[in-house]
């Protein structure tokens, strides 16, 4: 079968096709021929080498040829003897520890869920990664409720944006932080007030302190010791005694001393077939929306081009790669 690997970390010319064996399944795996995947920040670190340059680095280990992508729709080809939920010939999108560049991916039977009719391979595959986190953000670890104000950091991106309509639809005051040119886009999705973080300071702008800040930004301090940065320490003045600072980025904000009660909470999203579909019963209900930005060969002048494209302004939404175009 054919894979897209990395060959070296920084410029995106790095990658290249090779042949490989397609993977054997468990008991309580399936193999999906891989019609769609996508760009998330963490294949992006990985590809330009900045996480390997920090501490971060001893929690993703590569070794050339490294393949990258985290997300995978597809059609079932085979499944384990101890997998009951899908079948081959099924419509199926998740989120797999990593290595989706490839024609066959193995992926456990718990971190898939079904393509509703309604959504095309190239939508699903933008999907998994980015809602799986901005949920597991909002709901698991941030405990958002009603009512409550929270402010997300890097709205039009890849979770910013799918957090803004999740905390939005659930009852939540939004605020944002995004550049002009991105503005119309984030209040379409719901925020309540946005924050150009080139322009202004978000300690004055924001006059009411907020319930949770959910931090997607990586600052380049954040990569080289895990802490939150300039823009991570004016969050904090901004939150409430007792309030949640929810980042993806500051694998190290636990060794904070606690400031006003405030939790401070490093997660990174899992794979989880309840929370997958509850965002697909969302997408049904047309409550719910990823936007994709773009979409790419799956080659390597494909992902070439679309790593390029992930590079440039504006950003907003998902970047996928699909085996039909």
């Amino acid at each position: 079968m054919k894979a897209i690997a990395l060959t070296d970390f920084g410029i995106p010319e790095s990658f290249e096709e090779q042949e490989m064996t397609i993977p054997e399944i468990k008991e309580t795996q399936v193999i999906v021929e891989m019609y769609a995947s996508s760009i998330n920040p963490g294949d992006v670190h990985l590809r330009s080498g900045a996480i390997q340059q920090g501490p971060m680095g001893k929690m993703f280990q590569v070794q050339f040829p490294y393949i990258l992508g985290f997300d995978v729709a597809g059609i079932v080809k085979d499944v384990g003897n101890k997998v009951h939920h899908f079948k081959p010939g099924d419509r199926v999108m998740g989120m797999v520890p990593a290595g989706s560049y490839m024609d066959y991916v193995v992926v456990e039977e718990d971190s898939l869920a079904a393509i509703p009719e309604s959504l095309s391979f190239e939508e699903a595959g933008a999907i998994p990664t980015v809602t799986l986190t901005a949920w597991q953000a909002l709901f698991e670890h941030g405990k958002l409720q009603q009512g409550q104000r929270i402010l997300i950091h890097g709205g039009s991106g890849g979770v910013g944006h799918a957090a803004i309509q999740l905390a939005k639809q659930h009852g939540a005051y939004v605020i944002t932080t995004a550049r002009e040119y991105n503005r119309q886009f984030v209040m379409e999705l719901g925020a309540d007030e946005v924050i150009d973080y080139t322009k202004d300071d978000l300690v004055n702008k924001i006059t009411e302190p907020v319930d949770i800040v959910l931090d997607t930004i990586g600052e380049k301090s954040t990569f080289e010791t895990g802490l939150p940065g300039e823009v991570g320490n004016k969050s904090y003045a901004v939150l409430k005694n007792a309030g949640k600072y929810v980042s993806i980025v500051a694998f190290a904000i636990g060794q904070c001393q606690k400031v006003r009660e405030i939790d401070s909470i490093f997660f990174q999203g899992r794979p989880k077939r309840a929370d997958l579909e509850s965002i697909v019963r969302k997408i049904q209900d047309k409550k719910f929306k990823i936007h994709v930005d773009g979409v790419y060969p799956f080659t390597a002048q494909g992902l070439y081009q679309a790593y390029r494209k992930s590079e440039q302004s504006p950003k907003r939404g998902k970047i996928v790669i699909s085996k039909k175009i």
